[in-house]
C-alpha cells in the first residue's frame, strides 16, 4: 500500500510559508538603490586608492629609517621592492626622503631626488612609488609612519564580495537631532591606541522597538553628511569586533533627518591589518542587534 505523500506537502507549505513571513520586505525601487550603492562602495574598495591593496604599515623612528626589500632595512618592503630604496629622514615632525642613486623612485610620474614629504593630514599628500608599489607618510597622533600599497596585491583577485544583511526598510529610522551649543569636544580612539579630538555639534535621538538610542557623530552642520562608528549586539558574532562605519544626513530644518542602517558598511582593518581604524566612542555603542548592512568578511573577528 503506498504512503501518502500529503503531510509531506503540507509541512513543506507550512515552512515555506513561515519562511516568507520571516523575510524582512523591502520596495523594489529601495532594494535596487542600496544594491547600486554597495556596489559602488565594493568598486571603490578595489580603486588605487582603496583598501585591498594594502601592503604595509611602517612606524617611523626619529632620525634614519633606511628603506627597502632588503632585511637589513629598518622598514622591509616586499620582494619586489628594490634592496636599498633610501633613507627617510624624521625630525622634529618633517619626513624627509634620501633616495639610493641607483633606483628611480617616482612622484606622478617624474623621478625624485631629495625632498620634504608631506603627509596625509595636509593637502597635496606626496605619493611615490616603484613600480607596482605606492607609498606615503600618514601623521597618527604624534607618530608618523609609511602606509604602502601594492597595485597587484593578491586580495584584489581573491575578494569576491561582502556579505550582508537582507535589505529592510524598517532600518531606516526617523531621528531627532539635539544641538549642542557650544560644540562638545569628543575624543575617538582607534586601534592604535590613539585618542583623537574632534568636535561633536550634537546627537542624534532614535527609536526601534519601543527603546530610545542616542548617537554622537562627528562633522560639520554646514556639509552634507555626518560620520558614525557605532558597535551594536552582532558585534564579534555576524559583524567585525570593531563596530561598522555610517554616513548620516544632516538635520533637516525641522532638526530629523532618516538614518539608514542598510548603508552600514565596514571599516579598512576588516580587509587588512595595515589600517588604523577609529572605533566606536562608549556612547555610541549600542544594546542593540541591528542586523542590517554589511556583515563580517574573511576572518577579522578581533
Amino acid at each position: 500500500m503506498q504512503r501518502t505523500k500529503w503531510p509531506f506537502v503540507l509541512i513543506s507549505i507550512s515552512l515555506f510559508l513561515i519562511s516568507c513571513q520571516s523575510q524582512p520586505k523591502a520596495d523594489p525601487t529601495y532594494v535596487a538603490e542600496i544594491n547600486e550603492w554597495h556596489q559602488k562602495r565594493v568598486e571603490r574598495l578595489k580603486t588605487e586608492t582603496g583598501w585591498l591593496n594594502l601592503a604595509g604599515l611602517f612606524w617611523l623612528q626619529e632620525g634614519q629609517n633606511t628603506f627597502g626589500s632588503d632585511t637589513k632595512n629598518h622598514l622591509v618592503f616586499p620582494e619586489k621592492a628594490a634592496p636599498f630604496l633610501g633613507t627617510l629622514i624624521l625630525k622634529h615632525g618633517e619626513v624627509e626622503l634620501q633616495p639610493n642613486s641607483k633606483v628611480e623612485i617616482l612622484q606622478n610620474n617624474q623621478p625624485v631626488k631629495k625632498m620634504t614629504l608631506i603627509n596625509d593630514n595636509e593637502k597635496n599628500t606626496t605619493v611615490l612609488n616603484y613600480g607596482d608599489l605606492r607609498w606615503f607618510v600618514i601623521k597618527r597622533g604624534v607618530r608618523y609612519g609609511i602606509r604602502l600599497r601594492d597595485l597587484k596585491h593578491k586580495l584584489l583577485d581573491e575578494f569576491k564580495g561582502i556579505e550582508r544583511f537582507a535589505i529592510d526598510e524598517s532600518w531606516k529610522v526617523k531621528a531627532l537631532f539635539e544641538k549642542y551649543d557650544p560644540p562638545k569636544k569628543i575624543f575617538i580612539p582607534d586601534v592604535t591606541g590613539n585618542k583623537n579630538e574632534a568636535e561633536c555639534f550634537g546627537a542624534y535621538v532614535f527609536e526601534k522597538d519601543g527603546k530610545n538610542y542616542r548617537i554622537e557623530p562627528t562633522g560639520r552642520l554646514t556639509g552634507k553628511s555626518m560620520f558614525l562608528v557605532f558597535g551594536d549586539a552582532t558585534n564579534r558574532k555576524s559583524t567585525y569586533g570593531g563596530g561598522r562605519f555610517l554616513y548620516l544626513p544632516v538635520p533637516d530644518e525641522n532638526n530629523e533627518a532618516i538614518i539608514d542602517f542598510n548603508k552600514a558598511y565596514n571599516p579598512p582593518c576588516v580587509f587588512s591589518p595595515f589600517a588604523t581604524c577609529p572605533l566606536p566612542m562608549e556612547i555610541n555603542i549600542l544594546a542593540l542587534e541591528i542586523t542590517a548592512g554589511e556583515k563580517n568578511w574573511g576572518d577579522a573577528h578581533h
